[in-house]
């Protein structure tokens, strides 16, 4: 890594978690020759529902020191629970008390560690963050010649993570780094080990970020209170019944004489992306569970319900009737659908200048979760939000979820939205 002339006297801090990647981007910029400090960040105090037991934090706080020590940098340490409970944790609580399945990893970078941990660097004399994020940035110039700052996938196809950071604005990232964004995890974990670094042969996190991995039956209930209800089953020859007015419940694989996903017009996408709402008299009564608000589309473990051939599968969830509606097989027709809509003002440009106008038609590769291969697709932009429809039917989308698009040609993410339906 060469020390880049528009760094040069700038301070960085880099947020070091005790995890491999943020000690290796560390370890890069002490190395290129930056005037760097390590920053740990404590989010979380409450262990309930948490599956790793107590002072987790402090475990990697120590490990974090280590490294910092290792590499030669200052340590500072701040604590922002407060502010990760407000933002992001009862944002949590509120998405799955109407329904919708939220991605706390996705606020907890656009709220926390771009936004409080960025101005807490600041006042610590920070220029820039630095984070173990595996993706890019460059800049370019705009039309009117100030920059415009662009995220580019990680250069590691297993591990991008530019998904995350699909609500930064043009102002987070123009005080943003991410050092290994240009390099493969395999990489990274030799770097660390060549270096001695405590952190080498760290696992990987996993769960929620920054409170870890979760019962999340327990973890919610400390303030959605559990309470019974029935689990209907969907029977796949339902949605013949219904397919001529929610077209968008299709079979795994798109029709070869479909039209162009580009040119339906306003009346078709709309009819698309319309989600059905089951009534509990569509399917047959197959048990009972302890409440909608802990369960998601998609999901498989949890609803202890046997007598199946095929693994079971949540199709959708009403949290006024307290009802969990499920289809078997993993290609179930309520699982596969054609198109989704985020409401006008779900939408988030990470590049304003590219912002669709209504009427404008764009393709681009969209993925609705993390990891997800990145899907063709098209955009339409009409009065009321912004209308996905893909080129192959996708599997569980999923309100509350992020859907995130790319432009084709250099796999810039351009922007985001959250599912309504």
């Amino acid at each position: 890594m060469e020390l880049k002339d528009d760094l040069r006297g700038k301070k960085i801090a880099v947020g070091l978690s005790g995890g491999v990647d943020s000690s290796v981007a560390a370890l890069l910029l002490a190395r290129a020759g930056y005037d760097v400090f390590a920053l740990f960040m404590q989010n979380w105090h409450d262990v309930t529902g948490t599956l790793h037991g107590e002072c987790e934090w402090e475990e990697d706080r120590k490990v974090a020191e280590m490294v910092a020590r290792k590499i030669g940098i200052p340590f500072e340490f701040i604590d922002l629970s407060d502010t990760y409970r407000h933002r992001v944790v009862d944002y949590m609580f509120s998405e799955y008390s109407k329904g919708r399945t939220p991605n706390p990893d996705v606020l907890c970078n656009s709220e926390i560690k771009f936004d409080a941990f960025l101005k807490a660097a600041r006042d610590l004399g920070a220029d820039y963050v630095a984070t173990g994020h595996y993706c890019r940035k460059d800049v370019t110039a705009g039309p009117d010649g100030k920059p415009v700052y662009r995220i580019l996938a990680g250069a590691d196809g297993n591990k991008d993570q530019s998904y995350f950071l699909c609500q930064l604005t043009q102002e987070q990232l123009s005080a943003a780094l991410f050092p290994i964004g240009d390099i493969v995890k395999p990489e990274v974990r030799r770097l660390a080990r060549e270096a001695g670094l405590p952190s080498a042969e760290k696992k990987d996190s996993q769960g929620i970020c920054f409170v870890g991995k979760v019962d999340l039956p327990v973890f919610l209930q400390q303030k959605l209170a559990s309470r019974e209800g029935n689990v209907v089953e969907i029977f796949r020859d339902f949605y013949d019944n219904i397919r001529a007015e929610y077209p968008g419940y299709t079979a795994a694989t798109s029709d070869p004489d479909a039209a162009d996903i580009t040119a339906l017009g306003p009346s078709e996408v709309r009819a698309l992306a319309l989600a059905y709402h089951y009534r509990e008299s569509d399917g047959r009564k197959i048990g009972t569970h302890i409440g909608a608000q802990y369960y998601t589309i998609g999901q498989r473990k949890g609803l202890n319900i046997g007598g199946h051939r095929e693994p079971i599968f949540i199709l959708d969830t009403s949290i006024a009737t307290n009802t969990i509606y499920v289809g078997e097989g993993h290609e179930h027709p309520g699982l596969m659908r054609k198109a989704l809509k985020i409401n006008a003002d779900e939408v988030h440009w990470i590049r304003p200048d590219l912002r669709m106008a209504p009427g404008e038609v764009r393709r681009y590769l969209v993925r609705v979760r993390y990891r997800q291969p990145l899907q063709q697709a098209a955009l339409h932009c009409l009065d009321d939000g912004i209308y996905i429809v893909f080129e192959e039917p996708q599997r569980g989308i999923t309100p509350g979820q992020f859907a995130v698009w790319y432009a084709p040609q250099d796999l810039e993410m351009l922007g985001s939205g959250v599912i309504s339906e």
